[in-house]
């Protein structure tokens, strides 16, 4: 295990939940803002390692940059995450005329310089950069079932595809890297929808190339996978040599964790909609279920299951670091 990664686990008590966008709220900002700025990326950053209790400070998980850079049209909001507006890809064999991006275009270089100038403030704890996955990457370049027809109906096409995606991704995080980010939380959902079967041929092995390209000893790798089919994949996501796996509240952890690496750290999972729609006491009962089924295991810590909403009730956000401090006393 990393020397980053033990440090993590020998404190449980300061958690790495996927928290970024509530930010704005603290520092009176749009969400639009926040995307546009390194200068409020850092300071948002920043704001949230030092009012929470946190193991490792990340970046904003925005998903559409990526496919921003492909050409593909955003939906911009001032009060939600940026999402794609549209697929650009009609069948895989589109791919072959899709130039590879420059990292620098679009908006990676807002998020490379917001994860160079974070690390000059946050010395404490490790610095995360976040990126989306290649298959994940390729639904939003086009359309989710699309896609997953193209993985039957035009196989070879779909993996050039996937190449290209992959290609940038390790580009991107390459880039992150070298700018001071201590490790990456790469988020496939859209992976979580497919058979393990298709998921082991379009997914896995793609992950695993990114993972082998910019690991190191001093730079963590988060896989994160919110899918409800993760149990049937676990064999798979197991043998992909992630620092740490990330699940979401789809799956229980309990059934999970046998099947995940003891020497590699386990997060998860409390549903990121309690932040939102419930209050401090759904927060509290969420963690002690989860806490009371998963604690035995030494590789496990207690985390959200993904993106805390930008418009999460910060009392209920208070109320999951106190919970989680009482839990680890």
């Amino acid at each position: 295990m990393k020397k980053l990664a033990k440090q993590l686990l020998e404190n449980k008590s300061k958690t790495v939940p996927i928290l970024s966008f509530p930010a704005t709220q603290l520092l009176g900002v749009s969400i639009t803002d926040l995307i546009s700025s390194p200068e409020i990326q850092a300071t948002a950053m920043q704001t949230i390692a030092s009012r929470c209790s946190v193991g490792a400070s990340l970046n904003m998980m925005d998903l559409s940059v990526e496919a921003e850079c492909f050409g593909a049209p955003i939906r911009f909001s001032e009060d939600d995450i940026p999402t794609v507006e549209k697929p650009i890809l009609s069948e895989s064999k589109d791919a072959e005329k899709l130039p590879l991006p420059t990292i620098g275009s679009g908006r990676t270089s807002i998020y490379i310089e917001g994860i160079r100038l974070a690390k000059r403030r946050i010395t404490s704890i490790p610095v995360l950069c976040g990126t989306i996955g290649p298959y994940s990457l390729a639904g939003r370049l086009m359309d989710m079932a699309t896609l997953m027809y193209e993985c039957y109906d035009s196989p070879d096409e779909t993996h050039a595809l996937l190449e290209k995606t992959t290609a940038f991704i390790i580009s991107y995080i390459l880039a992150l890297k070298s700018a001071g980010a201590d490790g990456v939380i790469m988020a496939e959902p859209v992976a979580g929808l497919l058979s393990p079967t298709l998921a082991e041929e379009f997914s896995t092995p793609y992950v695993k190339k990114i993972i082998d390209a910019v690991s190191d000893e001093n730079f963590l790798f988060v896989y994160h996978n919110c899918g409800g089919t993760v149990p049937s994949m676990a064999d798979q996501i197991a043998s992909l040599g992630a620092d740490i796996y990330h699940f979401g509240n789809a799956i229980s952890l309990k059934d999970i964790l046998p099947k995940m690496p003891s020497d590699s750290i386990v997060m998860g999972n409390l549903d990121p909609l309690l932040f939102k729609e419930g209050t401090a006491e759904d927060i509290n009962l969420g963690l002690q279920k989860i806490y009371d089924e998963c604690s035995g295991f030494p590789n496990f810590m207690l985390s959200t299951g993904c993106d805390v909403p930008a418009t999460a009730k910060w009392e209920n956000i208070d109320a999951y670091f106190k919970k989680i401090n009482e839990l680890y006393a």
